[in-house]
């Protein structure tokens, strides 16, 4: 770890990414593509969505980073998603694979795994589907969840913001997926990069619950949080802890 994650350098990061406006390609589950989109575009990065089999090489040239989620899985997304990977590492850019529900599916385990094979720059899951993959491979690890853990082995980062409506918002964990990604693209240090980007939607969720009546208020008044937190609310909110195991 070159730079130990804190709230300040949580600030540093996020005011990078509004500065460079990184492009983030996702290849995401259909069904959370436009609220990933919007997480993305108002956290300060630029968002492309694109599944075509034609189009892909060239989206994914032109992204800083890629997000890979396997929601909504069939042949055809599998041979996108292969060749976006393709493109991506050959050009050293970095990238998230999400297993979803990995632990659903058999055929999706194994093609999770033929994905880790492949060196994704973060494996982001949660505590069911973290199991499954398990430490071995090339990637950092992030499981998600009341608590969000970065790594593995000895050390981990822990990231303990967040509000329990988030889990009740479909597609919050999709959008921070997006949000690491656009962390990743301006910032090499991928356990700086994944903990600035949960502290970030960590404290806009929690500043996000006062403001909403419930589960579906939320979800719109989180986006409106991620669009203005700052310095001031990542220095009076976020709570990033150092692990030994």
């Amino acid at each position: 770890m070159d730079s130990y994650p804190t709230p300040q350098a949580a600030a540093l990061v996020l005011a990078r990414v509004r500065e460079r406006r990184p492009r983030v390609h996702c290849l995401m589950n259909t069904v959370v593509q436009k609220f990933t989109a919007d997480g993305i575009t108002v956290v300060g990065g630029i968002p492309s969505m694109t599944s075509s089999m034609e189009e892909i090489a060239d989206f994914a040239a032109r992204a800083d980073a890629l997000t890979v989620n396997l929601g909504t899985l069939d042949a055809e997304r599998r041979r996108v998603i292969l060749r976006a990977v393709e493109v991506v590492k050959a050009a050293g850019k970095p990238w998230i694979l999400d297993p979803v529900h990995c632990d659903y599916s058999p055929s999706r385990l194994a093609f999770a795994q033929e994905l880790i094979v492949l060196g994704p720059t973060i494996v982001r899951g949660n505590a069911a589907e973290m199991a499954l993959i398990g430490d071995d491979g090339p990637g950092l690890r992030i499981q998600t969840g009341a608590v969000d853990r970065i790594g593995s082995g000895g050390e981990a980062i822990r990231v303990e913001n967040g509000h329990h409506w988030m889990a009740e918002v479909t597609g919050t964990g999709c959008l921070t997926g997006g949000v690491i990604a656009a962390f990743l693209a301006v910032e090499p240090d991928a356990v700086l990069a994944a903990a600035s980007a949960l502290a970030v939607t960590g404290v806009a969720a929690e500043l996000a619950a006062p403001l909403s009546r419930g589960p579906g208020s939320f979800g719109a008044a989180f986006l409106d949080a991620l669009s203005t937190v700052g310095e001031r609310e990542l220095l009076t909110h976020a709570r990033i802890q150092h692990d030994q195991d």
